[in-house]
């Protein structure tokens, strides 16, 4: 797996490439001849997303390639070697199902290209290589095949850095070459359609919400290759933009309606993700508390059971996440999602301008959280009174999504908005991380002890535990009045 780093430059036939050996030290041109089969869905749902996936013969990287988005001009690429059959192999057929959704892979498309490559290097280490690129494209998607020729240019980063990268693309622009408007060589052959999105007047209530909604459906698709990978941070991203949603659907149910069932849909999908994350976090905790403790105090199996054990079921929870990420509820919920941002069920308030009734929405979700608030500290059993200041925590989360989702456009107000719902959320999530942490401590020292295990670090950890959230809970009170005050002059 790696990040593709490169710029394409559209050229004419008889463009004659620079000369690059003042930039660095050039090697080449040396020619090579590829063949790549690109495969697709037959209404090209990969090609509609940004995603290529291709079987390569010829050059140095001959084999399978996926190619997912990431960010513009930046691509994650994860390569497997060539195979005998030309069937997708099963591994990268899995990590482009949130696309495919069950819809078959087939060959949609081939690429010939005579390919002369000139490498720029600093000694060993290969900096950029400039690809130009003679292309024969092959379309299979119409009644007959359709053949098209073209020429491009490609820069790609290396070892190098990006402002070699860019003394390259002057010195092409100069020679002739124009940036290319195509992402890939396959979008100058293919047609895909474009995303689903609906169209909605500018400045309008719905446009803004529409947008952030889009915005956190793509999100949450580019994350599902990276959680079947159990990439890291992975889960952890595809949760909060599934939060994200659920969030916004119901904060702005005034302008995009009948988005209930969605929101249950999406609880799931949280609930499928939350268990490798609260693994992972509490696995990850437990670690850094352990290194950070000397060595004379870390007694018996206890990193065997915090986290070699906790690591083993993260491993177990990722493949019951991978069971339900090729499930049909899955597929039915990224339609349902595709549905939201192309054929929203929109209320009266969508048509209105963005300002007042979006800025209304903000001031009626922190009005959630002091109603949340006062609710909590009228309880005067202490543990009932702990359970209800939970709910305080998810309003100031409810209210953190929404401004953010408004801060572009209401702009810095609702930035500061989302900060101090974010200050009133963490010192209550700390908290409240600090009370599960001593919970799950106690159970686990409860098995060692039965196993005639030392539990001397157990108690130190719970003690570490008890004072994080002990000085959480004394701190809250003069957070809750100064984010209070905060929050009058915001709104």
């Amino acid at each position: 797996m790696g990040i593709e780093i490169e710029d394409k430059f559209d050229v004419p036939p008889d463009f004659a490439v620079p000369d690059l050996t003042g930039l660095a030290e050039a090697t080449g041109p040396k020619s090579f001849q590829l063949v790549a089969l690109y495969y697709d869905t037959p209404d090209l749902r990969l090609a509609a997303r940004g995603v290529t996936l291709r079987r390569r013969r010829g050059g140095s990287d001959s084999g399978w390639h996926l190619k997912l988005p990431k960010a513009k001009g930046v691509r994650q690429e994860i390569t497997r070697p060539l195979t005998r059959t030309k069937a997708v192999p099963e591994e990268l057929a899995e990590l482009v199902r949130a696309y495919t959704r069950g819809a078959e892979l087939r060959v949609v498309a081939e690429l010939a290209t005579r390919r002369s490559v000139t490498v720029l290097s600093d000694g060993e280490t290969r900096l950029v290589e400039v690809a130009d690129d003679r292309v024969k494209g092959t379309s299979f998607q119409g009644d007959e095949p359709m053949v098209v020729r073209w020429r491009e240019v490609e820069a790609e980063l290396l070892d190098g850095d990006q402002r070699l990268l860019a003394k390259v693309g002057k010195r092409l622009r100069k020679a002739g070459a124009t940036p290319s408007a195509a992402a890939s060589k396959l979008a100058k052959l293919l047609e895909p359609p474009a995303a689903p999105s609906a169209t909605l007047d500018d400045g309008t209530a719905g446009h803004t919400v529409l947008g952030y909604l889009s915005g956190q459906v793509a999100a949450l698709l580019s994350q599902d290759p990276r959680v079947r990978r159990a990439e890291e941070g992975g889960v952890h991203r595809m949760r909060v933009a599934t939060r994200r949603l659920r969030s916004a659907l119901k904060a702005f149910k005034s302008v995009v309606r009948d988005t209930g069932e969605l929101q249950e849909e999406l609880q799931w999908l949280g609930t499928v993700l939350g268990e490798v994350r609260d693994l992972e976090v509490i696995r990850a905790r437990y670690d850094g508390e352990l290194a950070a403790l000397p060595p004379e105090l870390v007694i018996g199996p206890i990193r065997t059971r915090l986290c070699d054990d906790l690591a083993e079921r993260e491993r177990e929870a990722y493949e019951r996440i991978r069971q339900e990420l090729s499930g049909e509820r899955y597929y039915a919920l990224l339609d349902a999602l595709d549905a939201l941002v192309a054929e929203p069920t929109l209320a009266k308030a969508a048509a209105e301008p963005a300002g007042d009734t979006l800025r209304g929405v903000a001031a009626a979700n922190w009005a959630r959280v002091t109603k949340a608030y006062d609710t909590a500290q009228a309880i005067a059993d202490p543990e009932r009174r702990e359970i209800a200041m939970h709910d305080v925590r998810k309003a100031a989360k409810r209210a953190r999504y929404t401004a953010e989702a408004l801060k572009p456009t209401l702009g810095k107000p609702m930035g500061t908005l989302a900060k101090l719902a974010e200050n009133v959320q963490e010192v209550l999530g700390t908290h409240q991380d600090g009370v599960v942490a001593q919970e799950r401590l106690l159970a686990e020292a409860g098995k060692a002890r039965a196993a005639g295990e030392d539990t001397f670090t157990y108690g130190v950890l719970v003690g570490l535990e008890r004072a994080t959230a002990q000085r959480a809970h004394e701190e809250f009170p003069g957070v809750w009045t100064e984010t209070c005050a905060a929050v009058r002059s915001v709104l």
